[in-house]
């Protein structure tokens, strides 16, 4: 997979794609990762990538220009899949969204900043939305990073146990069961019996169970998706 970012901060995305799992993702030539810094395209020497808002009101908005530049010029070396924004008010990004995209083989990320991005490159260029949250960061940059991660994960051979992901939380509408490792006795707190079994039916119908009873106490509302 192919992952092209638009970042005015580009820095800020340099920690989260260098170490664990997203860097072996790297190094096994799985996921390809690029970041572009918008300055790069900015509309003077001064690296002007922002302007005040038509109709005044607090905060800065991210010029089109510059932006429009920066999509064009890549899609002339990539067609992407979808190019997505970065923002509060897009939908909420989940575990099916994340399966989703995983299925894509190329993707350009634009990280809004400051107050956001002129509304016509949204209307114009944008394909897809995503929100990790009901709050505001600063950018986009952590946003992307959490979008990033959640999906590279998914891709064949990143994981060394491939069927780890299938049975994350939120795959089924629910969440994981409880997991427990060495030593069987920790301060009298033991692990229970029926994984230390050896019978691998009755441990999938325990964490089954497991996996439903976490549910319905901490978030009844995934079941009412089924």
């Amino acid at each position: 997979m192919l992952i092209h970012i638009i970042s005015a901060v580009p820095e800020l995305l340099e920690s989260p794609f260098a170490h664990s799992i997203m860097k072996r993702a790297a190094e096994k030539g799985l996921l390809n990762i690029h970041t572009h810094n918008l300055r790069k395209w900015a509309i003077n020497k001064h690296g002007q990538i922002d302007d005040y808002q038509y109709g005044g009101g607090a905060g800065m908005v991210m010029m089109c220009e510059p932006l429009v530049n920066a999509i064009e010029e890549l899609q002339q070396e990539t067609k992407f899949d979808e190019i997505i924004y970065m923002t509060p008010d897009g939908p909420t990004f989940n575990q099916q969204m994340a399966n989703q995209l995983s299925m894509k083989e190329n993707l350009l990320i634009i990280c809004g900043h400051y107050k956001g991005i002129d509304e016509r490159v949204r209307e114009h260029y944008i394909t897809k939305e995503i929100s990790i949250g009901d709050y505001v960061l600063s950018g986009g940059e952590l946003a992307a990073a959490v979008v990033v991660d959640a999906i590279g994960r998914l891709l064949p051979g990143v994981l060394n146990d491939e069927t780890s992901a299938l049975t994350d939380s939120f795959q089924d509408n629910l969440l994981a069961p409880p997991v427990y490792t060495r030593p069987a006795d920790f301060k009298g707190w033991k692990v229970p019996d029926i994984l230390l079994q050896g019978d691998p039916k009755k441990v999938e119908d325990w964490r089954q169970e497991q996996s439903l009873l976490r549910t319905q106490t901490r978030r009844p509302d995934l079941l009412d998706k089924e």
